[in-house]
């Protein structure tokens, strides 16, 4: 077969798996599994095959015209290059192992068939985002992605915690989708075609007339999809699906379609220099809001759902500072270490019996429970706190690295100021990471809390996806940053000395300054009664976090038990614990600008459509409903009435002709 029939064939196996899933699923039960897996495995299999073919050359492009559209047409094309190539291995892998540990997690789940057949669909149209040369048919795939995401998220609709994530999660990025397609449609008049290599040619030639205006309402979408600021409110809140669902979106699905579609079109963004500011602005807002907001977290998938943010603000960083191949070699890498790390917490969630949720404050004597969930998610958090030589490390200095060359006006393609700003940001949100990571790892596997109840050893399936993950977490930076040069367009991609020193150097001193808050607040804890040293004694305020836990019943099991005093992100954070912890307010500030305004109007709506339309079709209905009363009160049945107001009528009738004749 042709480099370009199995390209084709990498997001068509998952789509028709999907299909079959939902058509076979209730009435042949036993195909369920395998339709999940297979199809999904076969273009892992396939998108490798093509990476390998493609090998970093020449672009691989093949079209046919859709729909003849005039000036524009729409093309069914594909574009592989190596950032398609390898970003769809990324993809395959992933997705693969998020429906083989799926197979053990949702195993008593009645709703498996359809959660298994949205899961292949969502797969299919992220290989669409990937290796369409179109952007219509990019859009169709990222607009499948949001739909996927709906019901999946809110896989879990008996609660009102996962309807709710799953309409915030479909109405933010909508919000952002709106000027994301206004966008699409301005850049290709500009261009005067939809096909990305052409886009490119007309930008290298100057032929975009309001190069600002169409960067800006594209990164609108990105916002959105890629959770960045101040479009990011609903990925913490999408923790309410399956654990599964979430290293999916996270790792290689809906939030890294934002970030690929910037790199890919990048020399857009470049065209504008206040587009590559703001990107920077947005970037480095997001690192560090996020890392604040995940040291204030209790629930772990909530830390992993703001550490999500805060890496995509890295990629996003390197984009502002015009350098796409760190931000695909974080991608990769990330890819890779956070789907371990969520699928780490399902096992500490499937060992606690719970849903979906987790408290890391209640958790105790997981450690023995769970080695193997221990040892991977070790080696996952050691990435992400991008401690060397795990993979993370390398990524994340390239990010850096890539600010530091902008700083010193090394490069045309991104401001200075772009420069600083990232690297200033950069540096602060990797202390910030080390340091949630560290609480993360003691809480959930060294804490104090009420043990949970032992369910049992989990699947083998879960456990080997495990494994299989912590080795591109491990190796996989020392690997690629030699070889994904060839891959991208050359740019070196060498951890630089002065920024790995000053990176490695905060995020030990993050990690420490985590351990020893936590040995600092132990000690108290363990000469102090429990009540005295927990950050809400008996009171009101243990009544009101009482009363929120609950809210989440069961995720979190036994909500008898007090959680674990020795919670260094308090201690950190100070008095902005209790702000980092929701946020920072801005769902407060969304509601009060957006949400309330809109339902003010909607009762402003449907008071004058009760009060003034209803009134005037009431009244006009009146009136001929008194007269048909009146005309029916004159109807009595009774002979003599009618034959005495008959004379009464000739003799008026008589009289008035009388009086006329003799006035006449």
């Amino acid at each position: 077969m042709t480099t370009t029939t199995l390209a084709a064939l990498v997001p068509l196996l998952p789509f028709l798996g999907a299909a079959a899933g939902l058509l076979l699923g209730r009435t042949a039960p036993g195909f369920v599994r395998p339709l999940a897996v297979l199809p999904t495995l076969t273009a892992l299999v396939l998108a490798a095959v093509v990476a390998v073919r493609q090998g970093g050359g020449a672009a691989v492009d093949a079209a046919t015209e859709l729909t003849p559209t005039g000036s524009i047409p729409i093309e069914l094309s594909l574009h592989i290059d190596g950032f398609a190539a390898l970003v769809a291995v990324l993809v395959g892998t992933v997705a693969t192992c998020v429906q083989i540990y799926s197979t053990g997690y949702l195993r008593e789940d009645p709703r498996y068939p359809s959660y298994a057949a949205l899961v292949s669909l969502f797969t299919s149209a992220m290989f669409l985002v990937v290796y369409s040369g179109d952007l219509i048919v990019l859009l169709v795939g990222w607009e499948v992605m949001g739909i996927c995401s709906y019901f999946l998220v809110g896989h879990y609709w008996e609660t009102p915690e996962a309807r709710a994530a799953s309409i915030k999660a479909f109405l933010v990025t909508k919000l952002g989708d709106v000027p994301f397609l206004i966008g699409l449609f301005a850049l290709a008049t500009d261009a005067g075609s939809f096909e990305i290599p052409k886009v490119l040619d007309a930008v290298a030639h100057g032929g975009l007339d309001h190069p600002t205006v169409v960067a800006l309402l594209l990164l609108a979408g990105v916002a959105g999809k890629s959770a960045q600021f101040p479009l990011h409110t609903w990925l913490p809140d999408a923790m309410a699906g399956p654990t599964p669902v979430s290293a999916l979106i996270h790792a290689a699905t809906m939030v890294a379609a934002g970030v690929y579609f910037i790199a890919r079109l990048l020399p857009v963004f470049e065209a504008s220099a206040a587009a590559m500011v703001v990107l920077a602005v947005m970037a480095a807002v997001t690192m560090v809001g996020s890392g604040l907001a995940a040291l204030a977290q209790d629930d772990i998938k909530r830390v992993l759902a703001y550490s999500t943010i805060g890496q995509l603000g890295y990629m996003t960083g390197a984009l502002a500072v015009g350098d796409p191949s760190a931000a695909v070699f974080h991608l990769l890498s990330h890819g890779a270490f956070k789907a371990l790390l969520f699928l780490a917490a399902g096992v500490i969630i499937h060992a606690a019996g719970t849903n979906s949720l987790a408290a890391m404050s209640r958790m105790g004597n997981l450690r023995d429970r769970i080695p193997d969930a221990y040892w991977t998610m070790t080696v996952a958090l050691l990435a992400l706190a991008a401690i060397p030589p795990f993979s993370g490390f390398f990524s994340k200095e390239s990010v850096l690295g890539a600010a530091e060359h902008v700083t010193t006006g090394h490069t045309e393609h991104a401001p200075g100021a772009a420069g600083w700003l990232v690297l200033v940001a950069g540096l602060v949100t990797a202390l910030l990471t080390a340091a949630y990571a560290t609480r993360l790892w003691l809480l959930a596997f060294h804490g104090r809390g009420a043990e949970a109840p032992d369910h049992g050893r989990q699947p083998l399936t879960m456990t080997v996806v495990l494994w299989v993950l912590a080795v591109p977490s491990l190796a996989l930076g020392a690997l690629a940053y030699r070889t994904l040069p060839d891959w991208f367009d050359g740019n070196d991609l060498t951890p630089a000395l002065t920024t790995s020193v000053i990176g490695t150097g905060v995020a030990l001193t993050g990690a420490l300054v985590a351990y020893a808050a936590w040995r600092h607040l132990a000690a108290l804890a363990a000469v102090a009664p429990m009540g005295a040293v927990a950050a809400h004694p008996e009171g009101d305020a243990a009544q009101v976090e009482a009363e929120a836990i609950a809210t989440h019943a069961p995720a979190y099991g036994d909500l008898s038990s007090a959680p674990d005093p020795a919670d260094p992100g308090r201690l950190l954070l100070g008095p902005l614990h209790r702000h980092a912890a929701v946020g920072f307010h801005l769902d407060a500030v969304y509601r009060a600008l957006f949400v309330r305004p809109v339902q003010g109007a909607a009762s402003l709506v449907r008071f004058l459509d009760r009060e003034v339309v209803d009134t005037y079709v009431r009244g006009a209905g009146a009136l001929p409903r008194w007269l048909g009363a009146a005309v029916r009160r004159a109807q009595t049945g009774n002979v003599q009435t009618y034959v005495s107001a008959l004379l009464a009528g000739t003799v008026v009738l008589a009289v008035a002709a009388l009086l006329v004749a003799s006035g006449a």
